[in-house]
């Protein structure tokens, strides 16, 4: 009866709540905001997340770090290298040394001692990432014969810069026969870059060669898209660096390169002489200790093999060594008439050549042809004693021109050929601005422009030709 009691008085009568609880609740203060949907979601102000440069700069302990960056599609808060960072006696500083690794062993009965990248760190210096040293660079290549010989002056530049790289190159196969001129090349593949539907055996072939020699570094001259970007990407080189497109078709070729240059141009070649002033550039660039690595002039070696076959080609068509100009530049279909793709106004019919042939004194003209079939047009228009030699190969040409007194020849390889062995020649081009752009610099490299007054080299002024033609008889006088 009692507990009944209790339990009644505690229903009508409930304790306070200053009683059950121990603690005080702390109020909420009077001035809260009310909470809506779009609160929960809190929006900072821009000046937090990209903070005044200006503001920040007055901070302690706050640097700003304005290097460029390497390629804004790999790393958008990638700010470069950091300038304050030292480096002490374990990175060395400087070029690159000479390869420290053993070489290749053939008469080793387990056959060739090669060793995958990163199975041989106990060798390899860390400098080698670091610095980033190439131990092996390859060279792709768009274009012909012409694009391929003004690229060798990119190639003494890289071997320049790195000191004991292997330099290999991919290039069609018409501008594969280049390199017979080029002691700094290793390897040279015949690849065509430029075919946009290659046939996929090839294609995989390639990417499986590329992949399998382990390369450092690999440059393109090749206006590179998402595919051509997507080819590099899988040779699994370390730095990949390519021209590419200046228009939309480069979408998406950052995200696969190390490097980018956006040419000027859609076709790369109509920049002339100094086609690939771009990656030159790059390659050259200071770094800590190292100077700027100087872009080298062209020159070309010619082998005593290429001498002898062309000496006797020479002695045939009833020229004398030292005493005959070479003229190049006939009007042909053939694939071998070795013309820039930048110019392609760059040939002359033989009639034309035949009235300059005229022209010289003293000296006995030996036309270049091509192809075979333009030997009987030839005999047929200038005469039958004529001196005709029939070449197809830029090694043989530049032997060819070697042992001349001089080369007369329109906007093709002869003229810079001549320029790399340092003889005069007489270039005709069809307008001004193509003789300044292929042969800046004309009168140190020996060489006279004449160029058209129309824009087309078939209208060229012949009596000024023949009017240039005195040069060779000083030449003549000299040699």
């Amino acid at each position: 009866m009692a507990l009944m009691m209790m339990i009644n008085s505690r229903i009508m009568n409930p304790p306070s709540s200053s009683s059950i609880l121990s603690k005080p609740v702390t109020p909420f203060p009077a001035n809260l905001c009310p909470i809506t949907p779009s609160s929960h979601f809190t929006k900072l102000p821009l000046s937090l997340i990209f903070p005044d440069p200006i503001i920040s700069a007055r901070r302690p302990g706050i640097s700003i770090t304005r290097a460029k960056k390497n390629n804004p599609w790999l790393d958008p808060f990638d700010d470069g290298e950091d300038p304050d960072m030292e480096y002490g006696s374990l990175f060395a500083d400087g070029k690159q040394e000479e390869d420290p690794r053993p070489p290749d062993n053939p008469d080793s009965p387990y056959g060739f001692l090669k060793f995958p990248m990163g199975y041989n760190v106990e060798i390899a210096p860390l400098a080698l990432k670091v610095r980033g040293d190439v131990r092996r660079c390859c060279c792709i290549i768009s274009g012909g014969v012409y694009e391929n010989l003004l690229f060798f002056p990119v190639i003494q530049m890289i071997k320049d810069r790195y000191p004991g790289v292997q330099i290999d190159v991919v290039a069609s196969p018409r501008g594969k026969q280049t390199y017979e001129l080029n002691k700094n090349v290793r390897w040279a593949n015949a690849y065509d870059p430029d075919d946009d539907f290659p046939e996929p055996a090839e294609y995989i072939d390639m990417i499986g060669i590329l992949k399998g020699r382990y390369y450092d570094m690999v440059l393109s001259t090749k206006l590179a898209g998402l595919g051509h970007a997507c080819f590099l990407f899988m040779t699994s080189a370390r730095d990949r660096v390519s021209y590419i497109y200046p228009n939309v078709n480069a979408a998406g070729a950052g995200l696969f390169l190390s490097e980018t240059f956006t040419a000027e141009r859609l076709n790369l070649s109509e920049g002339g002489y100094s086609m690939y002033h771009q990656m030159a550039d790059w390659l050259g660039r200071p770094f800590r200790s190292v100077p700027r690595t100087p872009t080298q002039p062209l020159k070309v070696s010619i082998s005593r093999k290429l001498k002898d076959v062309v000496e006797a080609k020479v002695k045939s068509a009833g020229a004398e060594k030292g005493k005959y100009i070479v003229i190049h530049g006939l009007e042909s279909d053939s694939k071998a008439s070795m013309q820039s793709k930048g110019d392609s106004d760059s040939l002359l019919p033989i009639p034309m050549w035949a009235e300059i042939a005229e022209g010289i004194r003293g000296i006995k003209p030996v036309f270049v042809i091509p192809h075979e079939k333009e030997r009987e047009n030839v005999e047929e228009i200038v005469g039958e004693a004529t001196s005709i030699v029939f070449i197809t190969t830029p090694g043989q040409l530049a032997a060819l021109i070697n042992d001349s007194v001089g080369v007369i020849s329109t906007n093709t390889v002869a003229v810079q050929l001549a320029n790399a062995r340092n003889k005069p020649s007489i270039a005709l081009f069809g307008s001004e601005e193509k003789a300044k752009l292929f042969v800046p610099n004309a009168e140190e490299r020996k060489c006279i422009t004449i160029s058209s007054k129309t824009g087309k080299l078939i209208d060229i002024d012949l009596e000024t030709v023949k009017n240039t033609l005195k040069t060779f008889d000083m030449a003549l006088a000299l040699a």
